[in-house]
């Protein structure tokens, strides 16, 4: 293979730019080290606890004769090593869907600079909902979890997992925990930063709770419950991205988020009081999956009502600076009339009657989003009150 040519735009090995554009290939050649690892008999060992699920036990298979074995899993200190490498895998999938998709639909649709970093995080966020809602559903089918919603607080064995159960809890944990990275990777900005965090944060702070706390199945049907909603969230975004028009189709989309809310409480609340009924164990132990005590009910309760909170807060903050946008757009027209020189009646009548019409189209779409509405009601009637018309400018007006 013929090696490229340096070109004087191409930046100094190892430098910060360098990193940044090659990410992925770095990362790609860390990863090779542990599968080759597994040629070698003195390295395979070690190799083996980054690739493969560790810390198995077996029972005897249910409804099987006596001499077949079924293999379970728990959890414990390598699972550390096992999400460190599929975070590497999570950030090399990452990149490739960003060069090989999103990168050209950038170039294609010609975003600005401000909607390109949104478009890219409501891309990537969409296809890994999309995935996770596959795959959580698929288990949750396979282990009977919809056909018999009493496994949510009751199981054969209440401290271990299935394979499929516990490789997807480690997928989760591996690709949050490469969302880090990734700030710095995508460039991203820092006021953007913390927000990011903080939804980073939130999701690694549950799915490891269930994950510790062996509340597999509760964990799993909440999970697809919040990436479902999500995952219609972003595709709305990247919608919008495409044709600003689809905005006014958000209002289904709300009832949906609102209803997402209210059963992944309901969800919590029966599935923790029937999982915790049982009666109050006196001496916990995480590790064997006894957690059924007062300040696990609260600690449980409390945290799913929180992330619900926040969440809903937040959509209600970002919808509203969304509607502040757009009317300060659309006073910007009447502002540069405003200050053009001439008859100083007519940029007032001009801007009235922009103000006017903006309200009654809005007024007659019943598409139309009800908080779009009220700021156009409010921000007309702040112009009738701010401005002191006199008689020959209200006849003008009615001309």
């Amino acid at each position: 293979m013929a090696f490229r040519k340096k070109s004087p735009r191409n930046p100094p090995v190892l430098s910060h730019e360098f990193i940044l554009q090659n990410h992925a290939d770095l990362v790609a050649c860390v990863g090779m080290f542990f599968v080759l690892g597994l040629m070698f008999e003195g390295a395979a060992e070690a190799s083996i606890v980054f690739i493969t699920l560790q810390h198995s036990v077996t029972f005897p298979a249910a409804e099987e004769p006596a001499t077949d074995l079924k293999v379970l899993y728990h959890y414990g200190i390598r699972d550390l090593a096992t999400v460190f490498f599929y975070m590497l895998v999570a950030i090399i999938i990452h990149a490739t869907l960003q060069e090989y998709v999103l990168d050209k639909i950038n170039r294609r649709m010609q975003f600005p600079k401000a909607k390109q970093s949104r478009f890219n995080e409501s891309g990537q966020l969409s296809a890994f909902y999309l995935v996770s809602c596959i795959w959580g559903t698929f288990i949750l089918i396979s282990e009977n979890c919809l056909s018999d919603p009493t496994l949510l607080w009751e199981a054969h064995y209440h401290n271990v997992m299935t394979f499929q159960m516990k490789f997807f809890y480690i997928s989760q944990l591996a690709y949050w925990f490469h969302a880090f990275p990734e700030l710095y990777f995508q460039r991203t900005k820092k006021q953007d930063i913390p927000r990011q965090l903080v939804y980073i944060g939130l999701h690694l702070f549950h799915i490891a709770g269930a994950y510790l706390l062996y509340l597999n199945h509760l964990g799993l049907v909440l999970l697809m419950m919040h990436y479902f909603v999500e995952l219609l969230s972003h595709i709305c975004d990247l919608f919008y991205f495409s044709d600003e028009k689809y905005q006014k189709d958000i209002s289904l989309w709300a009832i949906v988020f609102i209803l997402g809310r209210l059963v992944t409480l309901i969800v919590s609340v029966l599935a923790v009081g029937f999982h915790l009924a049982g009666g109050q164990n006196r001496n916990p132990d995480a590790v064997t999956g006894n957690v059924n005590v007062l300040a696990a009910k609260i600690a449980v309760l409390s945290s799913s009502c929180t992330i619900q909170a926040y969440i809903t807060w937040n959509l209600f903050n970002v919808q509203l600076q969304r509607w502040m946008e757009e009317d300060a757009t659309l006073q910007a027209p009447s502002v540069k009339k405003k200050r053009t020189k001439g008859n100083s009646s007519f940029p007032i009548r001009g801007s009235l009657r922009i103000k006017l019409s903006v309200l009654v189209l809005q007024t007659k779409d019943r598409r139309a989003m009800p908080g779009k509405a009220f700021f156009s009601i409010l921000s007309a009637l702040r112009d009738i009150l701010t401005c002191s018309w006199s008689s020959e400018e209200w006849s003008k007006l009615k001309t």
